[in-house]
C-alpha cells in the first residue's frame, strides 16, 4: 500500500510517500480501506516533535473514514463492505494517512449514511475531543452556558453544535468574518477576538472550552461561576492548577481525547438528527500530504482539513 511516512522529525519536508506493507487485522481488528483521511493539529506535532508517539519511522494520521475489508477473529460489529469511521489507537499510533489501517473494531462506528467519506473523515478526533469535554467531562446540562474559544475551528465548529443540541446557550470566540458562520451553528453570541478581550465582556458561564495555547485557559478561569468547569484541551505544565480555581471550586484538569465507541455512536445520532454538521475547508490528495501540513500549520482553519484516498 501507499503510506505517507517519516524517518526523523521535521518540517513537511521530512515526509514521504512510500510502498510498504499492508497491516493485516489481528484478533478483534478490522481492516479498513481507507478513503478519506482528517488531518488535524496534532499530526505536524507529532511530525516536529514525535509528540505521543515518540521517534520515527512512523504513519501519522488517526482521523478515518473508509470501507472495511477484511475482519479479524472475533469481531462480530462489521462485515467486509461495511463503510465505518473513527479515530483509531490514539495518542498511539494509528497510520491512517495510508490506503489501509487496521485497528480495534470498537474504534469505529458505522459512517452516518448523510455523510460522504470527506466529511465523515473530518469528525472523530475533534468531534470526540468535544463531545467527551462537553457530555463527560463538563456535564453540560439544557440551560447552563458555555463559552466556546475559537468556535470556527475544527473542535469549535462541533463543540458549538454539541453544546446546543444540549439545550445550552452557547458563546463563541472567532474573528469578525467568521461570526456569521458561527452563528449559522447555533451560537448566541459572538466576540471578536481582534477587537475585545473576552474577560472584560463575559461572566459567569458553567463551561468554558480552552481549545488555544497561551494564557486563555487562566484568563478562562475569570469568566466561569463558582464551581464551573474548564475543560483545557490544550496541555502545559504552567496549566495544571490556578489558584484562583482551586479557590473558586472550579475543576480545571487537562482533559486528552480517547477512542470512545459510545461517544462516536453519540455524534453518529446527532448528524442522522440533522443536529450536527462538519464543515470541510479543504480536501488535498494523499500525493499532497505537505501541502495539507502547511495549510494546518499556517493556522485559521474553518472547520476541518482532509486528505483523500482514492
Amino acid at each position: 500500500m501507499r503510506a505517507v511516512t517519516q524517518t526523523v522529525l521535521g518540517g513537511p519536508e521530512v515526509l514521504q510517500l512510500v510502498e510498504t506493507e499492508r497491516p493485516e487485522p489481528h484478533y478483534g481488528e478490522v481492516l479498513v480501506r481507507v478513503r478519506a483521511a482528517g488531518v488535524n493539529p496534532v499530526d505536524p506535532a507529532a511530525r516536529e516533535i514525535g509528540l505521543y508517539i515518540g521517534q520515527p519511522p512512523f504513519i501519522l494520521g488517526w482521523d478515518v473514514s473508509g470501507v472495511v475489508e477484511q475482519v479479524g477473529i472475533g469481531v462480530t460489529r462489521f462485515k467486509p463492505g461495511d463503510e465505518v469511521y473513527g479515530m483509531p489507537n490514539f495518542p498511539h499510533q494509528a497510520g491512517t494517512h495510508a490506503e489501509y489501517v487496521a485497528a480495534p473494531s470498537r474504534h469505529f462506528d458505522h459512517k452516518p449514511a448523510a455523510l460522504s467519506h470527506v466529511e465523515a473523515a473530518a469528525i472523530p478526533l475533534t468531534g470526540l475531543t468535544a463531545w467527551q469535554a462537553l457530555v463527560e467531562h463538563a456535564r453540560l446540562q439544557a440551560g447552563q452556558t458555555v463559552l466556546v474559544h475559537a468556535a470556527a475551528g475544527g473542535i469549535g465548529h462541533l463543540a458549538v453544535q454539541i453544546a446546543k443540541a444540549l439545550g445550552a446557550r452557547v458563546i463563541g470566540t472567532a474573528s469578525a468574518g467568521k461570526h456569521d458562520f458561527v452563528r449559522g451553528l447555533g451560537a448566541d453570541e459572538m466576540i471578536d477576538y481582534n477587537a475585545v478581550d473576552f474577560a472584560e465582556v463575559v461572566s459567569d458561564v458553567d463551561v468554558a472550552l480552552s481549545t488555544l495555547p497561551g494564557d486563555y485557559a487562566e484568563r478562562s478561569v475569570s469568566v466561569i461561576r463558582d464551581g464551573g468547569v474548564l475543560a483545557q484541551l490544550y496541555y502545559s505544565k504552567r496549566d495544571a492548577t490556578f489558584p484562583e480555581a482551586e479557590a473558586r471550586g472550579i475543576e480545571t484538569r487537562f482533559m486528552l481525547v480517547e477512542p470512545d465507541l459510545i461517544g462516536l455512536q453519540g455524534l453518529s445520532r446527532l448528524v442522522a438528527d440533522g443536529k450536527l454538521r462538519v464543515h470541510v475547508s479543504e480536501t488535498y490528495a494523499l500525493e499532497d500530504f505537505a501541502k495539507a501540513h502547511q495549510a494546518m500549520e499556517a493556522g485559521h482553519a474553518t472547520g476541518k482539513i482532509v486528505i483523500t484516498v482514492d
